[in-house]
């Protein structure tokens, strides 16, 4: 056995040692919840934190740790085998954790989480709790304010991805529709959800109020707060700009679904559209009536509506 260590020793890179050395070195350092703190407030705290937090996981705090899910503890202590938390960050247990990955976390930063979990959740020193961040909920921007993905993003990934991802909590995301970053939003699923510059004409916006159904998030109630839906909708109006403040084309062509009531012969909910010459009108429709539309984005970002059904 010992002759057997040695080979495997003298066949392994002088790298490779040298990495396993720096793992084992930091999974000793993980005596304490200051040295896993920071990489829960990097990683997790945007979605498990406040009200909203998926089953009332909250990862903010060392007590929220503790206490778990409504669902029971998500960590066993002395148990990391057993925990739910380290089930989810390795991916044993889908939705993997987090969910706006990949990339997840590193094999390293999930050691020293478990490492902290084996060594029986020690909490941190009052000298440690005063070095470590206070995490805060995101402030939401001021009416009027100039907005990018940046100033968005913190409201999809608490309230959206837990859904609209791979693995996610229905499983395959609905409608092919996955929010893990912005490139996945402005292109969409099986159809647009964002049409930049005009939010009653993106279903994204007429899913947050209500107006087509179902309402989302689909976890709710409780839904977006009106300041919530207030900044999304000023966002897509002001151009869905990305985070560097680049605003989104015009999906020219791509195709549309609203739902809405018919104000106006041709409108929904006040949304002028215009009709195309091969329109298909699905049922008997009339002013008032609650329809769902089909259609097609033009190159000003109105709807080519190509059928009409009442719902």
């Amino acid at each position: 056995m010992n002759n057997h260590r040695m080979k495997l020793s003298a066949l392994t890179p002088p790298l490779l040692l040298a990495g396993s050395l720096l793992l084992a070195t930091q999974v000793q350092a993980a005596a304490g919840y200051a040295d896993v703190a920071p990489i829960l407030n990097k990683n997790c705290v945007l979605c498990h934190t406040g009200d909203a937090a998926p089953l009332g996981l909250r990862l903010d705090s060392y007590e929220a740790i503790r206490k778990g899910s409504i669902n029971g503890a998500v960590v066993i202590a002395g148990d990391s085998r057993n925990s739910k938390l380290i089930g989810r960050l390795q991916g044993t247990i889908q939705p993997r954790m987090p969910m706006t990955g990949p990339p997840f976390l590193s094999d390293a930063d999930t050691a020293l989480i478990a490492s902290w979990i084996d060594a029986g959740l020690q909490p941190a020193t009052a000298s440690e709790m005063a070095t470590l961040p206070v995490m805060k909920k995101p402030v939401l921007p001021a009416p009027g304010a100039t907005l990018s993905y940046s100033d968005v993003a913190p409201i999809f990934m608490q309230r959206c991805v837990k859904c609209h991802k791979d693995n996610g909590l229905l499983g395959a995301p609905p409608e092919g529709l996955r929010l893990q970053n912005y490139a996945q939003l402005i292109r969409g699923g099986e159809r647009v959800v964002v049409i930049p510059g005009i939010p009653a004409s993106s279903e994204l916006m007429r899913r947050i109020t209500g107006q087509s159904r179902p309402a989302m998030p689909f976890d709710g109630p409780p839904f977006l707060s009106d300041d919530e839906i207030r900044v999304i909708g000023d966002w897509i109006k002001q151009g869905a700009r990305d985070s560097d403040g680049q605003p989104a084309p015009i999906p020219v062509g791509a195709p549309v679904r609203l739902q809405g009531r018919l104000t106006g012969l041709w409108a929904l909910d006040g949304l002028p559209l215009e009709l195309a010459n091969d329109v298909r009108i699905k049922k008997r429709v009339s002013v008032g009536d609650m329809v769902r539309i089909r259609g097609q984005v033009m190159p000003n970002g109105r709807i080519s509506v190509t059928r009409i059904e009442s719902r």
